[in-house]
């Protein structure tokens, strides 16, 4: 096992889109994270990006070596509870890809079995460290858009052919709000907590689609309301994110640029890493229109947070209750969504508590 000084060695079980594209740059972008074992199927797709890792065909085996001080699951959702378990009682410090897990029961079942085994477990909420979200953040902690009244959040693409791909066929945790709605979800929370209730539509609007691919939500807060958003159909002009408040307005068109640069091959460090040309619109009322400069971005700090967190010298980025209340709204969407109303939340006040900071 790894000591204070000694690199922390990660086991990275899945190189689909999410371990290739994300988890396996981000990680060896991280001093103190040595990436040294993947599981795959594809031996040479591994080897290909990766030619010093070693590449394990199971998951256990990989849990089996003594030597690994962290497993990152980035497998499909329907597995991600289960491999969460395994690895935490084979004494592994755990990072599970969103979702969490598939319901509230089992990410409270992870939870108790990550204080029973005194392991770190986490979900990779790596868009707290977007450029855009990080914007729109500082200009609510600000105060320039007053209180909040209005607040949306989009991620829309326009992807018209459903591909033969887990996400986008029929499933458990399958379908565009389990991809994309825990992102949404968590960066709502992150600004104002937990709401009173929350309504939703799903819709499978693509030909040959039997997945959804539409979700619209609403969290109700009070009189404030939180739309969040997400398409397989939506060709452009859709901002990432529209604030209303009492003092103003903000508007940011285009999201994120560190998922294009990951595919384009830039990696945390490199030069224009994180950085975001596309200024947020700042409206005052009067008919002003300012550009505010979008802060940088490094999804590779989670990575680096968590790190310290197992070292013991820093917080858990993303708790396990947190996420237990990302999953509670997802699933109220989805109750809400079958019965066409709006849903209060069930949590103890325990699991309340861990927004209390929001």
């Amino acid at each position: 096992m790894s000591t204070s000084t000694t690199p922390l060695r990660v086991a990275l079980i899945g190189y689909g889109f999410a371990g290739k594209t994300f988890h396996a740059p981000l990680i060896r972008g991280v001093p103190g994270l040595a990436l040294s074992t993947v599981v795959s199927r594809d031996a040479g797709k591994v080897y290909a990006d990766l030619p010093d890792v070693e590449v394990v065909a199971t998951p256990e085996v990989a849990l089996a070596d003594p030597t690994l001080d962290m497993v990152v699951i980035a497998s499909p959702n329907d597995t991600h509870a289960p491999l969460a378990r395994a690895a935490l009682q084979a004494g592994k410090h755990v990072v599970v890809d969103k979702p969490f897990a598939l319901d509230v029961t089992q990410a409270r079942e992870l939870a108790a079995v990550a204080e029973r085994e005194g392991r770190v477990l986490s979900v990779f909420q790596n868009r707290r460290w977007d450029t855009d979200f990080l914007g729109v953040r500082q200009l609510i902690a600000d105060g320039r858009l007053g209180d909040v009244t209005h607040f949306e959040s989009h991620i829309d693409r326009f992807r018209p052919q459903v591909r033969e791909r887990w996400r986008e066929q029929p499933g458990a945790g399958s379908g565009l709000w389990y991809d994309l709605g825990p992102h949404l979800v968590d960066q709502a929370l992150c600004l104002f907590g937990l709401p009173d209730r929350v309504w939703a539509s799903l819709a499978v609007q693509r030909d040959g689609g039997s997945v959804t691919d539409w979700a619209h939500v609403v969290l109700e807060y009070g009189q404030r309301r939180v739309l969040l958003h997400a398409s397989m159909l939506v060709a452009g002009g859709s901002p990432r994110f529209i604030v209303h408040g009492t003092r103003g307005s903000a508007v940011k068109m285009k999201i994120d640029p560190q998922e294009a640069q990951l595919l384009a091959g830039l990696r945390p460090g490199d030069a224009g890493w994180g950085e975001d040309s596309d200024a947020l619109l700042l409206y005052d009322g009067n008919g002003n229109v300012e550009q505010v400069a979008a802060p940088r971005g490094d999804q590779s700090r989670y990575y680096a947070a968590f790190r310290d967190a197992v070292r013991g010298q820093g917080a858990n980025p993303v708790t396990p209750k947190q996420a237990i209340t990302v999953m509670a709204v997802i699933e109220a969407a989805m109750a809400s969504a079958a019965n066409g109303q709006a849903v209060e939340l069930a949590l103890s006040e325990e699991e309340r508590a861990a927004w209390a900071a929001a």
